[in-house]
């Protein structure tokens, strides 16, 4: 008897340690579906340290959502190197601030305006929303509603743009019914999302990139080059203001 619980215990765990390893590598290797969503990008920050810009346009990407502000005061000290390095190497650049629970939305709207230049190319503006790294407090909806807005009322307007708003699984889950209507960025690592009412969806947070030592954020785009180039135009129409919030 004890000889078949040793056997049934010792094939339990091969069993499991084959799942787990073919769990992971279905998750390092999974990519999406490439005639579906062509346009390939990353999301960077001080974090990834210093980028080989020109390796990574030449490694299938085709933009780039860079970390310029956080709160009220925070400055990512790689934004404008990265920013401009990763424009020169032909990349669909954007900016994207990491809101924070512990600031009034409108000092992070100018903190974001101060630093993010104006008046060239730039993907919308990102404002990312979510638990990790926050400060502990954590806002009703009603308040987060209220501060979010505060924020992208002058971003909106500074950009001419409809801001994108990401949100992980917890906060997406805490927030999503209560805060302004704003297009989405979604993070689903290595499943595609149910729903396709998203812009960029984030499907791996330790992917590897020419020109990057170490993880990067990987992201594809709701649509092909054309979509793209729109996004990335300097301005849209002046005739098409942002959406309205949802009531709460």
């Amino acid at each position: 008897m004890k000889k078949r619980i040793a056997l049934w215990v010792l094939a339990s765990l091969v069993l499991a340690c084959v799942v787990a390893a073919g769990g992971l590598i279905y998750f390092h290797t999974f990519s999406p579906d490439r005639d579906r969503f062509p346009v390939r990008g990353i999301d960077v920050s001080h974090h990834q340290g210093r980028i080989d810009w020109r390796r990574v346009a030449a490694d299938d990407v085709a933009f780039a959502v860079i970390k310029a502000t956080e709160g009220g005061d925070h400055v990512d000290d790689a934004f404008a190197a990265n920013l401009r390095e990763a424009r020169a190497a032909g990349l669909a650049v954007g900016a994207y601030h990491f809101f924070t629970f512990c600031r009034p939305g409108a000092d992070q709207a100018k903190n974001f305006i101060s630093v993010v230049p104006r008046g060239e190319p730039l993907l919308p503006p990102v404002v990312d929303v979510e638990f990790g790294g926050n400060c502990p407090q954590r806002p009703s909806p009603e308040q987060l509603s209220a501060e979010l807005q505060a924020f992208l009322g002058p971003v909106e307007a500074a950009f001419g743009k409809p801001a994108i708003v990401y949100l992980t699984d917890d906060a997406a889950e805490a927030y999503s019914a209560h805060i302004a209507v704003r297009p989405r960025w979604l993070r689903s690592l290595a499943l595609r999302p149910s729903k396709d009412d998203w812009i960029y969806w984030q499907y791996h947070n330790r992917g590897r990139v020419d020109g990057i030592e170490g993880d990067v954020d990987l992201n594809v785009l709701q649509g092909g080059a054309d979509r793209l180039a729109e996004l990335f135009a300097t301005r849209v129409s002046e005739s098409t203001p942002p959406e309205t919030p949802r009531s709460p």
